[in-house]
Parts: structure tokens; sequence; C-alpha cells
């Protein structure tokens, strides 16, 4: 991924995550996926949240980088781990997230 639409991809993220009232604590962008730690509301649910990052990103940065339009119909797929960290030091976890690039 170029540094450009990584760039993009972060300013779509931060975007979505803002309006849906969830808080980013960290994110890395790797070659063929993306890690977020993120505080979401359960109301509102970790599913519906990755859903708006997903589509709206695979529709705005396919709208502005045209090398990125394939015959495919999205940039994700429908798959996505998800894990809770509530027992879990929170610094640790943002440790490891700030870690993977280096890796």
């Amino acid at each position: 991924m170029g540094e450009t639409v990584e760039l993009r991809l972060k300013e779509i993220v931060r975007e979505v995550i803002e309006t849906r009232g969830a808080w980013l604590v960290e994110m890395e962008v790797m070659p063929d996926h993306v890690h977020l730690l993120v505080e979401v509301d359960p109301q509102y649910g970790v599913h519906r949240l990755t859903k708006s990052i997903k589509g709206r990103s695979s529709r705005v940065l396919r709208a502005e980088f045209p090398h990125l339009r394939s015959r495919l119909p999205t940039l994700w797929t429908n798959s996505y781990f998800v894990a809770t960290v509530g027992g879990a030091p929170l610094a640790v976890i943002k440790r490891y997230v700030e870690q993977q690039k280096s890796r």
C-alpha cells in the first residue's frame, strides 16, 4: 500500500470511529490488514463499527485512487478478527499494536 493511500486510510478510519462515538487508542496499517485498538460502546457493537469502517474506506479509497479499482467489488473481505482486552493492561495491548510494523 502506498504511503498516500495509507495516510488517507488512517484519516478515514479516524473519521468513522469519531462519528460513531468510539475511541481510537492505536492503529497500524499492514500490507494486507489493519490492527485497530478501539473502545466502542457495546450497545453500538464492534460488528457495526467494523462494517462502517470497511464500507466507507473501500468506497472513498477506490474513488480517490483509481489504481485500487479492480474486478473485485470491494477492498475488504467480509471477515475480521476481534478480541476483547478487558483483562489485559491497555498499555501492553497498545505496545503490541505499535510494534506490528517492525516485525
